[in-house]
């Protein structure tokens, strides 16, 4: 992912990113997205972009294996978090969904992601202390909740579901308000370009609709451009 791609990515919604993969594929049907309302931390500060580091965690009981191999894994989760390619963005599955009660997303631990240089969090879990949430780190969450429960994580690296989206360590991942999106690796390369060839279509019907003499002819002559244009 170049710079110029990267930039781009990060100044669309959601949505036009998964359009976007449409033009770039050449055809309609793409589906690796979430499905259902997710909820956003900082909708205002816009999307997330990076490479997923994966997690799976529960919280609803309490862990059965040994105190020493839980702290094992959670120092493990961590450092698994610190390194890898850049830009990232945590993605966690809590397997206790959809009765997710352990909120590990709050003010610390949101904090020391984001010191590792993390873009943000993507979960069909619990967020939290959302007052507290450090500024340019995003959650988007399935929840919201007070309590961390017996929050532990389980697995660290392997592939997640979230909200029925497919997601596996090193995907190419695009989330805001809306959800989230997998970038298949084969699109990447044509990506910038079809992002941009969508805006400009796209701005055929807007930019008619929004002047002042818009009329049913006008939007009939806008809208057969706008047709030969789009996937």
């Amino acid at each position: 992912m170049t710079q110029s791609l990267l930039k781009l990515l990060q100044s669309v919604d959601t949505p036009t990113v998964c359009n976007a993969i449409e033009v770039a594929q050449g055809k309609r049907g793409f589906n690796d997205f979430t499905r259902g309302t997710m909820l956003c931390s900082a909708p205002e500060e816009g999307a997330i972009v990076g490479y997923a580091r994966t997690a799976k965690i529960a919280a609803v009981s309490p862990p059965s294996e040994a105190p020493e191999v839980i702290k094992e894994r959670r120092m493990a989760y961590y450092k698994h978090m610190a390194t890898g390619p850049r830009p990232a963005i945590t993605v966690i599955e809590d397997l206790d969904f959809p009765h997710c009660i352990g909120a590990f997303w709050g003010e610390i631990n949101t904090t020391v992601h984001k010191g590792f240089g993390i873009a943000g969090t993507l979960t069909n879990g619990v967020m939290r202390d959302l007052g507290d949430v450090p500024e340019g780190y995003p959650v988007i969450a399935g929840s919201t909740g007070p309590s961390h429960g017996f929050v532990h994580v389980k697995e660290i690296g392997t592939p997640v579901e979230i909200f029925g989206m497919q997601v596996n360590d090193g995907d190419l991942v695009h989330a805001d308000q809306h959800g989230a999106v997998v970038v298949p690796e084969d699109v990447v390369p044509s990506l910038e370009t079809a992002i941009n060839r969508l805006l400009s279509t796209e701005n055929i019907i807007l930019d008619a609709a929004r002047a002042d003499d818009f009329d049913f002819e006008k939007f009939s002559e806008a809208w057969s451009d706008f047709e030969s244009a789009r996937t």
